[in-house]
């Protein structure tokens, strides 16, 4: 096939909304990503905390699937997931991971690359108590990542967990919790014309600051 004359290889966008130049950006990452993070929810985008998630296991075979994001502070931006599901099984063998928001109606992407660990107990339970029943029920249910023989499986788990648990409070199962992504590196890209495009990288150093630089298109 010639790529020249594929119509998949015609479709292109002019990204011409906005420039971003050192001068506009803060001095901390996280800083920047606020100010990202609050445009994007002014803006009305639709699930602005959905992320793209690549890990990569013992031998370095990457694997990428989007999750959300529940939560970020100054150690990093938080999801949640079943600990036994193939990412969670791929954290234990090679505990890093990057993460990347593409907002496409403000023509950006924030890629960030770090180590990841679990938060605490007591952080997974308060967010689990914030889940809605049925998604409380849908975490005992699934078995995530392994293979089923068919849907049924999960429907009759979903039933027989519904049942068990009644009008009682809904424990947190043991192999479902939150991550902690801790960033070594984040990158804000904004889109230009031309597929000149401005990319700020920030990178974290050992006295605790952030190093702020250009990186070419």
């Amino acid at each position: 096939m010639n790529a020249a004359n594929d119509p998949i290889a015609s479709i292109r966008v002019e990204y011409k909304l906005k420039s971003l130049s050192e001068e506009d950006t803060a001095a901390n990452a996280y800083e920047q990503f606020s100010k990202w993070w609050s445009e994007a929810r002014n803006s009305h985008l639709h699930e602005i905390n959905a992320m793209t998630l690549a890990t990569a296991d013992k031998n370095g075979t990457p694997s990428a699937r989007i999750v959300l994001l529940k939560g970020y502070d100054a150690r990093g931006f938080i999801f949640f997931t079943n600990y036994n599901s193939a990412k969670g099984n791929e954290l234990a063998e090679n505990p890093k991971a990057s993460l990347l928001f593409f907002w496409k109606e403000l023509e950006r992407q924030v890629r960030i690359d770090g180590t990841v660990e679990k938060i605490s107990a007591i952080e997974s339970d308060i967010y689990f108590k914030s889940r809605p029943i049925g998604s409380q029920i849908g975490a005992w249910a699934s078995p995530q990542s392994t293979v089923i023989k068919n849907r049924q499986v999960i429907e009759e788990n979903f039933l027989k967990y519904e049942e068990q648990f009644g009008n009682q409070n809904i424990p947190r199962p043991e192999h479902w919790g939150g991550y902690l992504v801790k960033p070594n590196k984040i990158e804000f890209w904004q889109g230009r014309s031309s597929r000149l495009h401005d990319r700020i990288q920030y990178t974290f150093q050992t006295d605790g600051n952030w190093k702020r630089e250009r990186v070419a298109p």
